[in-house]
């Protein structure tokens, strides 16, 4: 059986390949000239403005900064699941590159503790229009 093609939810937001989800990481960007570092794919600086930056592999672990449950169904172009709506944790998770990243929370609502350690896990989120399958992250308990 033929496996679908994976595209990531979003450019410029996960590198490596699809196919492994072991080997998938969040994109970061590192300034040459600051030293700063962001979240995503960008051509500048958004600290010094500096165009001096390379885009680098984030670590896949992480710790919770900051949490929120979310216990109404976001409204489109929300993907998850809706009837019934399973409410869900999402986090501003820390990674060691010191970019915050928010991220839904893997884990049972009731062990979510800020400080806790976690661990990135790429999932399928839906298949869109073309067939493919519409890769994204969250974070689970370490």
């Amino acid at each position: 059986m033929e496996s679908k093609k994976r595209v990531a939810v979003g450019e410029g937001l996960l590198t490596g390949p699809l196919e492994q989800f072991e080997e998938v990481r969040l994109v970061g960007t590192r300034c040459h000239d600051c030293g700063e570092v962001m979240f995503g794919t960008y051509h500048s600086c958004a600290n010094c403005a500096s165009e001096e930056v390379e885009q680098i592999p984030l670590s896949r672990e992480g710790t919770l900064w900051s949490y929120t449950i979310i216990n109404h169904c976001p409204p489109e172009p929300y993907k998850g699941p809706k009837n019934p709506f399973i409410p869900f944790g999402e986090g501003l998770v820390e990674v060691p590159e010191g970019v915050r990243v928010v991220s839904i929370l893997d884990c049972p609502l009731e062990e979510i503790k800020i400080g806790m350690k976690l661990e990135l896990e790429p999932y399928v989120l839906y298949e869109n229009e073309a067939g493919e399958e519409v890769v994204a992250w969250k974070f689970k308990a370490k």
